[in-house]
């Protein structure tokens, strides 16, 4: 879906932001098609870890110029979900004096921003050296494990 994915976005925002989210998605579709490579030479390593690099530095300039120019919004379904989190917090824990503040604070939908602070952006660097330390993950499963063990418990 990925790789389909930029003829259908392209054009669909103004000029700098459209050449951005253009190259977003040819990196992401790029680094994903090295991910899912079933076999590995040192060229393609060398090639994916230059991909790591180009992702990330346009992502965070995706970040920088294009996210900052949108006012993004949560969506009506996460904030339904978020309050009823948070009126099963109430009631079920007495409320402090923290809560009775957050409680008076106003409702609405909160401001979404794009959060590179995760785990799953920062172990993107660490895919090309865990290839070429422990070769690529098609090769093992866990399930082949479970099955042996449950045809070994249950004869």
């Amino acid at each position: 879906m990925l790789q389909c994915i930029i003829p259908v976005i392209e054009k669909l925002l103004p000029a700098p932001h459209n050449e951005m989210i253009i190259d977003v998605l040819f990196e992401l579709a790029t680094w994903h098609a090295h991910a899912k490579l079933r076999l590995h030479t040192s060229k393609s390593l060398l090639l994916f870890r230059q991909s790591t690099k180009r992702l990330g530095m346009v992502v965070r300039q995706f970040r920088d110029t294009t996210c900052d120019a949108y006012h993004t919004m949560e969506l009506p379904k996460e904030e339904a979900a978020r309050g009823r989190r948070e009126a099963a917090m109430s009631a079920n824990v007495k409320l402090s004096a923290t809560r009775k503040q957050n409680a008076a604070a106003p409702r609405g939908p909160k401001v979404k921003k794009l959060n590179l602070q995760t785990y799953k952006w920062h172990a993107l660097p660490d895919y090309p050296p865990t290839i070429e330390r422990y070769g690529t993950t098609d090769n093992y499963t866990s399930q082949i494990v479970c099955t042996i063990i449950f045809c070994v418990i249950f004869k």
